[in-house]
C-alpha cells in the first residue's frame, strides 16, 4: 500500500491545500472528570496534572486513539496566581518554579502519548501537541472567560500573559493555541506576544449570540469582523477560529472569518450543555448540538481543523474522523 507522504511539520499540515482537515482532540478536562479524576477544585484539570500526571497522559492517549491528530496541553489553567492561591504560604519563587515545572510536563506529557499513538500506528500517520494558553478569565479573572469582563488594559493583560506564553513557546509544543479569548484587548494583548514567537500561534476565540440582533459576536460584545480584520491584519497568527460555543454559531463564525481573513480556519465547539461556575456543575443548553453531524456543514464553511470542547470525548472525536472520511478524505 502506498502511504501519502507526511507533512515535515504542523504548519505545513495546516496550510495543506490537498489534505483532510485536521483533527483536534476533545475537551480534555470533561474527559478527565469522565476518566474518574476530580476536576471540580480551583486549578480543574490542572490539579490533576499536578497530583495525577499519568493520567493526563492517558487522556491523551484516548483522543489519539480515537482519531485525533493534535492535542491540546493540559496548562490552560496553569498560571502563578491560580498555583499561588492554591498554595497559600509558599514563597514566590518556588511557586514560579512550579508553574514552570507543570507547564512543561503539560507538553512534555502530550508529547509521550503522541509518540506511543505513532509508534501503535499502521503507517507513519503524524500527531502533533499545540500548548494551551487559557484566557486571563480562567485565571484570576474568575471565570470571565465567557464575557471578557476583565476590567485590565492591554498592557496589563500582555504581562500577565507574558511569563507562561515565553515558557510555553520554549517548551517543544509544535504550536501554541491561545483559547477561549472573549476579550478585544486580550486580542491585542496576545497579538504582541505571537509576534516575539517562534511556533506558530493559533487564536480560537470563544462567542456568543448578540442579546440585540442574535449576530455572533466576541464573548465581549466586539464585532467578528473587526476582529478578524485585526487577526488578518497582524500577520502573527497561523491559524483563527472558535471553542467552547454550540455548534451553530461555530459555523457562523467560520463563515465570518472566511470573508475577512485567508488564515487557516478552526471549530471545536462544545456539546451545549452549560458550565454553572457557582454550582461548579454541568446544566442542559438550550439546544443539543451534534458535533459529528455538524462535520460537513464545517468544512463548508472553511474549517482546516476540527475537534470538540467541553463534554466532547473520545466517542465523538472517533466520529468526527469517520464524518471527515465519508467526505472522501
Amino acid at each position: 500500500m502506498n502511504i501519502p507522504p507526511q507533512p515535515s511539520n504542523f504548519s505545513d499540515a495546516l496550510n495543506s491545500t490537498s489534505g483532510a482537515p485536521l483533527i483536534l482532540d476533545g475537551g480534555l478536562g470533561t474527559h478527565l472528570a469522565d476518566r474518574g479524576n476530580d476536576v471540580t477544585g480551583e486549578l480543574w484539570s490542572a490539579q490533576i496534572l499536578k497530583q495525577a500526571p499519568a493520567e493526563v497522559r492517558a487522556a491523551h492517549e484516548d483522543f489519539f486513539a480515537a482519531g485525533a491528530q493534535l492535542a491540546t496541553s493540559c496548562s490552560y489553567q496553569v498560571s502563578f496566581v491560580g498555583l499561588s492561591r492554591v498554595n497559600g504560604d509558599a514563597d514566590a519563587e518556588a511557586t514560579a518554579a512550579e508553574v514552570k515545572n507543570l507547564l512543561l510536563a503539560s507538553v512534555r506529557l502530550a508529547r509521550e502519548a503522541a509518540q506511543l499513538a505513532v509508534g501503535s500506528t499502521t503507517g507513519s500517520t503524524a500527531r502533533w501537541v499545540a500548548a494551551s494558553v487559557g484566557p486571563y478569565g480562567a485565571g484570576p479573572g474568575a471565570g470571565t472567560e465567557y464575557d471578557g469582563a476583565y476590567g485590565l488594559s492591554t498592557a496589563q493583560l500582555t504581562g500577565w500573559h507574558r511569563d507562561r506564553f515565553e515558557i510555553l513557546a520554549e517548551s517543544g509544543a509544535d504550536a501554541i493555541i491561545c483559547e477561549t479569548v472573549p476579550s478585544l484587548s486580550e486580542v491585542h494583548a496576545l497579538s504582541a506576544l505571537a509576534a516575539q514567537a517562534q511556533i506558530p500561534v493559533l487564536l480560537s476565540l470563544t462567542v456568543r449570540a448578540s442579546t440585540e440582533d442574535a449576530a455572533v459576536v466576541l464573548g465581549d460584545g466586539s464585532d467578528l469582523r473587526q476582529v478578524a480584520r485585526i487577526v488578518q491584519d497582524s500577520g502573527v497568527f497561523a491559524g483563527l477560529g472558535v471553542n467552547c460555543c454550540p455548534v451553530p454559531l461555530a459555523v457562523s463564525a467560520l463563515k465570518l472569518f472566511a470573508q475577512e481573513t485567508d488564515l487557516p480556519l478552526l471549530a471545536y465547539p462544545n456539546s451545549a450543555e452549560i458550565w454553572d461556575r457557582e454550582a461548579r456543575r454541568w446544566v442542559p443548553g438550550t439546544a443539543h448540538s451534534d458535533l459529528p453531524g455538524a462535520v460537513p456543514e464545517l468544512i463548508d464553511a472553511g474549517a482546516k481543523l476540527i475537534g470538540g470542547c467541553c463534554r466532547v470525548g473520545p466517542e465523538q472525536i472517533s466520529r468526527v474522523k469517520h464524518e471527515v472520511q465519508r467526505r472522501g478524505y
